[in-house]
């Protein structure tokens, strides 16, 4: 059972003891913390917070507990409900809020549950801001309104349909064009919101839905994580259906993965890869993915004429980069697509409406378009954490180990091979140690996550 506090929100396991998981008092700490920082932000008279879940088990029962605890600090409090992270965000800026809080685990099974925290833009807090909610969270000063100065709670079920309309008024998103093409795609929802509003989004382009485990009771029908392993289902689906492709999302919908009409992985990294492809098409521009993500989006780029460049892993960190490069499109290779002209958030909407528009702009089989980018494989790899383990010690001994290679050291250790790469580095969601490598075949890219493996295992013990 874990409590984790991050720039990635609070996130913990449901039940167990106070301050180590996500208990109802916790809840009720880090909302109160986040309200009493959104006070100090801005002066006025009264401040407004827009609040959804995803559909988790534990989904109305923290969100009320946020909610009540919000207007107990006499913050008003616009209640979209079941929504998705994208939604959230799209929503704050439109109902002018002061900020918002997305009640969801994104890929963590259904025992897990978090606060997703975000700014007046309906962007997420950097590392400053949320250092700061950390420290109220941990004072014992907090000072809530008294019984005439109240927030109120309004409910606004609208904001999935407002999110689609801004979805299919991009410029990019060619409406017609898709309509033309009478395609049949299968949806995975995995019983969260997905199921709600990606069939919600296709239908409107067009698109003939089957939909699979699209029912939003948050009782996940296989792990919520959208890797190859947990979709049989869907690539039976596909099969059976004679679809076009496949889509699945994460429980709050800012992943994004698709799985070709022959019912195999498009390849997740490769999401970002597609639609980035399509957007340079048509504004030829700069990119930004983060440390962990392919090398195909660099060699994309390159051939559009633009430049790319890696952040530190954290939505966060590659939004600040996206904007100090005035990048066209940016994301994580986790099947996160960025895409500025709608807002500064993972958003698998715009990516399905943006590889929408480019397979309509192609007119080629979804097999046939991943042939057409460079070919790179990916192995993905943890080790769980024990207690009192020399994390930043074990890092420091691999940065001197390999110090004559190509190192980055912004966020763990990257090394950069010639024909491969791996990226070591402690998770910022999770008690664990990512290890993800590259290479240019899967055994090259297993191999040289498993040599890293007992490499980390030999470091630990000597520590």
């Amino acid at each position: 059972m874990t409590l984790i506090k991050s720039i990635s929100g609070i996130r913990g396991t449901i039940g167990g003891l106070v301050g180590e998981n996500l208990t109802p008092i916790d809840a009720v700490k880090f909302a109160s913390a986040y309200g009493l920082w959104l006070k100090q932000q801005r002066n006025k008279e009264k401040h407004k917070v827009v609040v959804g879940r995803d559909a988790r088990i534990s989904g109305k029962m923290i969100q009320n507990l946020v909610m009540n605890t919000l207007i107990g600090l006499g913050i008003d409090v616009v209640d979209v409900g079941l929504s998705t992270t994208p939604t959230v965000e799209v929503a704050v800026p439109m109902e002018q809020a002061d900020g918002g809080i997305i009640l969801t685990a994104s890929h963590n099974p259904k025992q897990w549950n978090a606060l997703k925290l975000l700014n007046a833009k309906g962007e997420f807090l950097d590392a400053v801001e949320g250092a700061k909610i950390l420290n109220i969270a941990e004072s014992d000063q907090m000072s809530f309104s008294d019984v005439d100065s109240l927030g109120k709670i309004t409910k606004n079920k609208a904001y999935i349909d407002l999110h689609i309309i801004e979805v299919l008024d991009l410029d990019l998103v060619t409406v017609a064009a898709i309509e033309s093409q009478n395609f049949k795609v299968v949806v995975d929802g995995v019983n969260s919101t997905g199921g709600i509003a990606i069939p919600l989004l296709l239908e409107r382009l067009g698109v003939e839905v089957v939909k699979l485990y699209c029912e939003p009771n948050g009782e996940f029908p296989h792990n919520p994580e959208p890797l190859k392993e947990h979709l049989t289902d869907l690539s039976d689906a596909v099969k059976k259906h004679n679809a076009d492709f496949g889509i699945v999302v994460d429980p709050d919908v800012d992943r994004l993965a698709f799985m070709d009409e022959n019912g195999e992985m498009f390849g997740e990294e490769y999401t970002l890869v597609a639609c980035a492809d399509y957007v340079l098409s048509r504004t030829p521009g700069n990119t930004v993915s983060n440390m962990s993500s392919t090398r195909a989006l660099r060699d994309v780029t390159e051939k559009h004429g633009g430049m790319y460049e890696a952040s530190a892993v954290g939505e966060v960190n590659v939004v600040n980069l996206m904007k100090k490069n005035k990048v066209v499109i940016g994301g994580e290779g986790n099947g996160g697509i960025i895409y500025p002209d709608s807002h500064y958030g993972r958003d698998a909407l715009v990516g399905v409406a943006l590889f929408l528009s480019l397979l309509a702009d192609k007119k080629m089989s979804v097999s046939a378009l991943r042939k057409t980018y460079p070919s790179y494989f990916m192995g993905k790899k943890k080790i769980q954490l024990t207690p009192g383990l020399d994390v930043d010690g074990i890092l420091k001994e691999i940065e001197s180990r390999y110090k004559n290679e190509q190192l980055t050291t912004i966020d763990g250790v990257k090394i950069d091979f010639a024909e491969s790469w791996a990226h070591l580095r402690k998770s910022n969601t999770e008690p664990i140690i990512r290890i993800y490598t590259e290479a240019k075949s899967q055994k090259e890219a297993d191999t040289l996550g498993d040599k890293f493996i007992a490499e980390l295992g030999e470091i630990a013990k000597s520590l």
